[in-house]
């Protein structure tokens, strides 16, 4: 059974999502709050699998308690709800580290779909809007990835570290370090596996393995 920690201060909110949770083939809702420090309180005692926040909280961001958890756990889910779906706020969750960002306007199965994916891949974003948003943040004046770049994305595509990017393309491991913290910036991920998902939407590369 999957457990998930709810935190919006909003009562009726809260209630519909975990009647919504209740009702979904294999989730069970651990624990309720209503602000930052009372969620990041409960996911220390409770450890869910997935925790769901909304972003604008009494006390501070949602965001606050989506680095503060991601910092602790890697294998967390952490679901981002807002009202105010925009690219600004949705890079703002990815970089934090969320696995998934909804809007509040979204029907519930949207979120227990989220949800279901941040168990699976919680270091995978996923949000719907995504691509185009990637599209409209590169084509407001983000600059391309470089020739090297590209086969750096490649090889990282492949499932290749540092040490063999650094050893296939006869560059030293501090060089390759900083093509792939390029990447990351241009891409606008926090992650290895961030840039890939972005990169595979944008269409720069087809699949993607595994990390040696």
């Amino acid at each position: 059974m999957t457990s998930v920690l709810l935190i919006d201060d909003h009562e009726l909110i809260r209630q519909g999502l975990a009647g919504a949770f209740s009702q979904a083939d294999g989730f069970e809702v651990s624990g309720q709050a209503g602000s930052v420090a009372e969620g990041i309180a409960l996911a220390e005692e409770l450890h869910p699998d997935v925790v769901v926040t909304d972003v604008r909280l009494p006390d501070g961001s949602g965001l606050e308690i989506v680095r503060t958890l991601r910092k602790e756990n890697r294998q967390i889910g952490l679901v981002v709800l807002t009202m105010y779906a925009g690219d600004e706020q949705l890079f703002a969750a990815m970089d934090a580290g969320a696995s998934g960002f909804v809007g509040k306007d979204a029907p519930t199965s949207s979120v227990i779909s989220a949800a279901r994916q941040a168990v699976v891949a919680p270091l995978t974003f996923t949000c719907t809007g995504l691509a185009e948003a990637m599209v409209r943040r590169m084509s407001s004046g983000a600059p391309r990835l470089s020739d090297r770049e590209r086969q750096v994305l490649d090889l990282l595509a492949e499932g290749l570290g540092v040490t063999a990017i650094a050893a296939r393309l006869y560059l030293s491991e501090s060089t390759a370090k900083s093509h792939i913290g390029r990447i990351y910036d241009k891409l606008g991920a926090a992650n290895r596996a961030q840039a890939l998902v972005m990169a595979m939407r944008l269409g720069l590369i087809s699949s993607a393995a595994p990390t040696e």
